[in-house]
């Protein structure tokens, strides 16, 4: 486990830190989370290729749960429109974190004898297209109806009808954040190649 603390540490301070910035604006369809959480991705990809797929899934599992103990904080204050963090919006988050970072793994773990890059940026752009449908799917399409009315109620700005991300023709808002929130994480997929490269050489040359 010691090994494997630094990794422990930086993807629970990402879930925090994502989990409180994503309640800020960042133009018309971003929060500031969103330049903050594809970074699991990258503690994710590293602990795989330096520790193994069992270290990374350790790793995964404690911001799955760091995920769960700040959604229900969220769910407990009160904001001008009821709760910081409606039920299926919780639900959302814990299901996509788990599924996408798991498959990312799987991922990185069949590619990883490739040349370097392969395994990080294919699972990292498969991973993040698989979050971002199950979040945004779960948290805010109206064809799901099991979380109650008190919790679509909460999410129902989602459902306005504007123009796609300003320009295109009308869709549910949630579809605009949904586009723009994956193109953020493309593009952080591109840029988190140099980290990760640096980062691996520097605690197992070896397996760079």
């Amino acid at each position: 486990m010691k090994k494997i603390l630094p990794g422990v540490l930086a993807m629970a301070a990402i879930v925090v830190t994502s989990n409180i910035l994503v309640q800020f604006l960042l133009g018309d369809w971003l929060t500031w989370g969103a330049l903050t959480y594809p970074l699991a991705f990258l503690v994710t990809d590293i602990m795989n290729r330096v520790y193994g797929v069992s270290a990374a899934r350790r790793v995964v599992l404690v911001g799955f749960f760091v995920g769960i103990i700040c959604s229900l904080i969220g769910t407990q204050i009160i904001g001008e429109y009821g709760p910081l963090v409606a039920l299926r919006i919780a639900v959302a988050s814990a299901v996509a974190f788990l599924v996408a970072q798991l498959l990312d793994i799987s991922i990185f773990n069949r590619l990883r004898d490739g040349k370097w890059w392969k395994a990080p940026l294919a699972s990292t752009l498969v991973g993040s297209v698989v979050d971002t449908a199950l979040f945004f799917t779960i948290a805010f399409a109206a064809s799901i109806t099991i979380f109650g009315a008190e919790s679509d109620a909460a999410i129902s700005w989602a459902w306005e009808s504007v123009p796609f991300l300003g320009v295109g023709t009308a869709v549910p808002l949630w579809v605009s954040l949904a586009c723009a929130d994956w193109a953020v994480k493309l593009a952080l997929a591109l840029i988190a190649l140099v980290p990760f490269r640096v980062i691996v050489t520097k605690l197992h040359p070896n397996v760079a």
